[in-house]
């Protein structure tokens, strides 16, 4: 029976390491047209970071390219890599994406459920 048990642990862990990166990406918004965005942020070469809000769209500029995000994060993500979800060639390093909760969901009393938490 610990041997069952341990078998099914291991197979539920290594699923969950495979998780496809669609899936791991979805958790960050989604792609959106730069003719959607609501902002823009222009990305220079000392750029480190972003501060962008939940629900905004914005659009990134970086360099000659650019691309849009839609910030409809999961509610336990309050930072992530840009980079992972620009388009490939856009932008080939780290900046970090720090993202405020989405005010619509954030009650009178300034109580966000525990999202920030």
């Amino acid at each position: 029976m610990k041997r069952l048990f341990i078998l099914v642990a291991i197979g539920l862990i290594s699923a969950c390491a495979h998780r496809a990166p669609e899936q791991m990406l979805a958790l960050f918004g989604d792609p959106a047209p730069v003719e959607a965005a609501t902002q823009t942020i222009v990305i220079r070469p000392e750029t480190r970071w972003v501060n962008v809000t939940g629900g905004d769209t914005v659009k990134f500029v970086v360099g000659e390219k650019s691309f849009a995000w839609i910030f409809n994060v999961a509610r336990t993500v309050n930072s992530f890599d840009l980079s992972r979800v620009a388009p490939p060639g856009v932008l080939d390093r780290h900046v970090e994406a720090y993202v405020a909760p989405d005010p619509r969901y954030i009650g009178a009393d300034g109580f966000d459920g525990g999202a920030g938490k």
